[in-house]
């Protein structure tokens, strides 16, 4: 599994082949995302989930977006850290990914790891993302249930009204729910999201408080992650969701063969059209529609 994820994560020319092998055994796997601000306690909650995902004898995978910096292009991979009680069950996988400068809070080459692991046998993914702040969305696009944690102290109910990551959600957690100001944290979001217009029918998130480095809560913010589960299934959600995830994963491979293409002659295609646009010659549309013409 660890090799299939590096071939995945190198863009080896051997990954065709690897898809192909491993898609009729994919689509089994509930993949939850994980995404939260800095410092709200995804790791944690994420290692407390694992452990009450065993106790019910689920195979798990975990892949924990850790951030890429900058300046050296280096990750330090250290969300793994905090899941060490489950180094030595070989029923849990833990990969940490680097972002590689990918926006979105996300790998460029997680959906194709998220296939390794689901093909692999995992009952359960988990996604956690880099910390986002207010419009880094990508894991729900990914996931089939998104969890969205928050803490007390991050912001008052305007900050969380603004915030794009509770547009997204199916379940909310307020961690960290023993320190001061939880109750006011879960009694905003509540209002927020009461506030959202939905249709007869549809799902409506609930807000938990937990305090993940006790385990405190965990149980239950299970419980909701599968009965949303139950709920897509019943709904036909769930085939909804991962047809919308495969598009946009065609469309993201589509156009990165794109940009091989273009880079493939050193870009002087590119070079040359962005010169006649720079110079008033040709309007940028037009150039665009030669450079795919090409």
């Amino acid at each position: 599994m660890a090799r299939l994820i590096t071939l995945v994560e190198d863009a080896s020319p051997l990954l065709r082949e690897v898809m192909s092998a491993l898609g009729p055994h994919a689509g089994r796997a509930h993949v939850l995302g994980v995404t939260g601000a800095p410092g709200v306690g995804k790791s944690t909650t994420t290692n407390a989930l694992v452990t009450a995902m065993r106790r019910a004898e689920r195979r798990v995978g975990v892949l924990a977006v850790d951030p890429s910096s900058p300046f050296s292009g280096g990750a330090l991979l250290g969300d793994r850290v905090r899941m060490g009680d489950h180094a030595l069950d070989r029923d849990v996988f833990i990969r940490s990914m680097g972002a590689r400068g990918h926006l979105g809070g996300l790998a460029r080459s997680t959906p194709q790891a998220v296939r390794v692991l689901d093909a692999a046998g995992c009952d359960v993914v988990v996604v956690e993302t880099v910390g986002v702040g207010q419009s880094e969305v990508e894991v729900a696009g990914l996931a089939d249930t998104t969890l969205v944690l928050l803490a007390p102290g991050m912001g008052d109910g305007i900050q969380a009204a603004k915030a794009g990551v509770l547009e997204v959600g199916d379940v909310y957690a307020v961690n960290k729910a023993d320190r001061e100001g939880a109750d006011r944290t879960r009694r905003e979001l509540r209002t927020m999201l009461s506030m959202a217009d939905r249709p007869d029918g549809a799902w409506r998130p609930p807000v938990l408080q937990t305090v993940a480095s006790t385990g405190q809560g965990i149980d239950e913010l299970l419980a909701e992650i599968e009965r949303h589960a139950a709920w897509l299934a019943e709904s036909g959600g769930l085939a909804r969701r991962r047809t919308l995830r495969a598009r946009r994963e065609v469309e993201a491979i589509a156009l990165a063969s794109l940009r091989e293409r273009w880079g493939a002659d050193g870009g002087t295609a590119l070079d040359a059209l962005a010169d006649r646009v720079a110079n008033g010659d040709l309007d940028p549309y037009a150039a665009a529609d030669e450079l795919l013409d090409g």
